[in-house]
């Protein structure tokens, strides 16, 4: 194992120590947004290490999923530190981690894909079968909370809340379940032997498991450090007076470089079904995974919490998901559909300064 996989993550680690216990100054803060970034590609190395060894698609689901974990975690230390105003947290940081991951994520694949090789193929039954799974729970979880009647201003009832959880959980799961066990072929990238890394001796259990704990130690530094980067960020949001929207952005972006740096990464080395895997399954975890735990803990602490989109969102997101049916739904993919998606990941951004 090379010094820096291992040094990287400790030295970020440190960094995060000496913030809690110092507090973050202007040359701190500098200094943990160099380790934000040395983390990031430390997680991305190790994921990708865990995944050679596991194979397609257990590697994709570990990144996925222990990112997701800690995100939902980030998000409730914030709702019991902000008190009323942090209501709407959950909904801007799932929100902008949909739009981040169906248009920026996807987008820069399919685009440096199509720049590298022209054209590339994936399996479109396991990526169509998540984005239906993604359209239902985006509708429940962010649209229908905008028109339900029981309760005003974009919340649900207890029983609603319950109801969505439960939902997105089971989706999440079968299509776990789907893609882990009884249709595991329809997100195995198809055999490519100009690919080196396809026949490359695959790492050591040894090897492997300290890359998992280093994966681990990296995210949560990830995580960590965005949490205490947080309040220099919406001090400059307000600064720049900018919305309170912007926050949300700014978190779900920290915590999803490290899958969009390991999504476009496997795209530019003609790995398109690896980068769909870690799309779609991110999207899905995210919902699948921070809903039900956010709603349970807003239900046993009474924290508030909204949940329905505004309109100007609720169209932006109804772009983003036909935009993603159209370029999931053929199996080939080449650079204009990335431009597509990266024309509408940048309205999302403008709209979200300037709504």
């Amino acid at each position: 194992m090379a010094s820096w996989t291992w040094l990287t993550p400790a030295l970020s680690f440190a960094l995060l120590v000496g913030a809690i216990a110092a507090g973050v100054g202007t040359l701190l803060a500098v200094l943990c947004g160099v380790g934000l970034i040395g983390a990031v590609i430390a997680a991305v190395h190790h994921a990708e290490v865990v995944a050679h060894r596991v194979g397609e698609p257990f590697g994709t689901l570990i990144l996925a999923v222990a990112v997701t974990v800690i995100e939902a975690s980030l998000i409730l230390s914030m709702m019991f530190a902000g008190g009323d105003h942090m209501a709407v947290l959950p909904r801007d940081t799932i929100y902008a981690a949909v739009m981040i991951i169906c248009n920026g994520v996807v987008g820069i694949c399919v685009l440096v894909g199509g720049l590298a090789h022209h054209e590339q193929t994936f399996r479109v039954e396991g990526a169509g079968a998540g984005l239906a799974a993604l359209i239902v729970m985006s509708a429940l979880t962010l649209v229908l909370p905008a028109f339900t009647t029981s309760t005003p201003g974009g919340t649900l009832s207890g029983s609603q809340l319950m109801f969505v959880a439960v939902t997105s959980a089971a989706l999440w799961a079968i299509f776990v379940f789907i893609q882990t066990v009884r249709h595991r072929d329809y997100f195995i990238p198809v055999a490519n032997a100009a690919n080196p890394e396809v026949h490359a001796e695959p790492p050591t259990i040894r090897e492997t498991w300290e890359s998992f704990g280093l994966l681990l130690v990296s995210l949560v530094v990830v995580v960590g450090l965005a949490k205490m980067l947080s309040p220099t960020i919406e001090h400059a949001v307000a600064a720049a007076g900018a919305p309170r929207a912007v926050i949300g952005i700014v978190i779900a972006m920290l915590v999803l470089l490290p899958e969009t740096w390991a999504a476009g990464r496997a795209a530019r080395a003609d790995r398109l079904q690896t980068s769909m895997n870690l799309a779609v399954g991110s999207a899905l975890a995210c919902i699948g995974l921070t809903i039900p735990v956010v709603v349970l803990a807003a239900i046993v602490f009474g924290l508030p919490l909204t949940l329905g989109l505004e309109p100007k969102d609720l169209v932006m997101l109804g772009v983003t998901l036909l935009v993603s049916a159209v370029t999931l739904g053929t199996g080939r993919t080449h650079m204009m559909q990335g431009a597509v998606h990266l024309v509408v990941f940048a309205a999302f951004l403008f709209l979200a300064f300037v709504p």
